[in-house]
């Protein structure tokens, strides 16, 4: 049989959970890894889902992560939760932390989250769509590690450093944005390269700072940001937002600090929080019909909102299942003991 496993999306998330805890993951942490691992799944978005299991694997039997990190929110101002992952893995940190950032942002209009010495391998649009769920608007930032080259240059500097945005919408799925700065993410360039495929132009240079065509040459060298200054721009904006003022490693110091293992990059990460009602002065409403104004004039000329693929796909997983290419469910059933 060569066709694709069809799951349920509890069932990718009970193998995932499996497949985690077997390599030695705490529960509370497998179970927020699988969590994200099974939304990514679910929304179609298979890069983030069970393809990374093996990685998350290898680390996870590497020795630097913590298995049984318990990370525990600090309250430290009126506005800012600090939480220290523990050099766990990043979801648990969020979940756990997510409940007094709402609080506070409820509060005084915006708050943020600090997770200080996560390992991050996910998606960052979970989170703003956890702060949606809240009635809150959010934006999500985290570097990576030195993969891409400042515009301009020709050596990796720069995260992949994707940024995420979610507002709350009274109907439906809220808006929701989730983009890396470079100009592709990492696993495609990985999946160009098992497929055998050209990249396009502009999203790679080999070690020797010249424009690339092979997958492979540009994973050795370095990958291009979206948009050329202005990716490198937003790139360098994450750095500095979710790496140095929040008093964690920038993308090169990740790198430094895996020394050569290719673990999942481990640093910090932002989240920013916002009450649609206490920032309009105590009343949201207007503010929310002139969002869902903009969000009709997209309709009205055929165009498409971000996340409308991730939202059909959704729909479809949750009445058909998920499809998993035979060959990644056998492999991950191995790991599944």
């Amino acid at each position: 049989m060569d066709g694709p496993v069809i799951l349920s999306v509890d069932a990718v998330f009970a193998l995932a959970r499996r497949v985690l805890v077997t390599a030695g993951l705490a529960a509370p942490q497998a179970e927020a890894v699988a969590r994200v691992i099974a939304a990514a799944e679910r929304d179609g978005c298979s890069n983030h889902g069970l393809h990374r299991l093996p990685g998350c694997v290898e680390t996870v039997g590497s020795g630097r992560l913590a298995v049984a990190a318990v990370p525990e929110p600090r309250d430290e101002t009126p506005a800012l939760v600090r939480i220290d992952a523990g050099y766990g893995y990043a979801p648990l940190a969020f979940e756990r932390g997510l409940p007094l950032l709402a609080e506070k942002a409820r509060r005084g209009g915006v708050a943020a989250l600090v997770i200080a010495n996560c390992f991050h391998f996910s998606a960052l649009w979970p989170e703003v769509e956890a702060l949606a769920a809240e009635g809150l608007a959010g934006l999500a930032l985290t570097p990576s590690h030195a993969w891409v080259a400042p515009a301009g240059g020709s050596r990796g500097l720069l995260g992949t450093n994707p940024i995420a945005f979610g507002w709350p919408r009274p109907d439906g799925h809220p808006y929701v944005f989730d983009f890396a700065t470079s100009a592709v993410a990492r696993s495609d360039l990985a999946q160009y390269r098992n497929d055998g495929r050209a990249i396009p132009e502009g999203w790679g240079v080999d070690r020797d700072g010249a424009p690339t065509t092979d997958a492979q040459a540009a994973l050795d060298g370095a990958m291009l940001t979206f948009g050329g200054h202005k990716g490198s721009a937003l790139a360098t904006m994450v750095e500095l937002l979710a790496g140095a003022l929040i008093g964690d490693r920038t993308s090169v110091e990740s790198m430094a600090w895996d020394g050569g293992l290719k673990l999942a990059p481990c640093h910090g990460e932002l989240i920013l929080a916002f009450d649609p009602a206490v920032m309009a002065g105590g009343d949201a409403a207007p503010g929310i019909a002139r969002a869902e104004a903009l969000f009709a004039g997209f309709a009205a000329q055929g165009a498409r909102l971000p996340s409308a693929r991730r939202y059909a796909a959704r729909a479809r997983s949750l009445a058909d299942g998920v499809a998993v290419p035979r060959a990644l469910h056998d492999r991950i059933a191995t790991l599944a003991g």
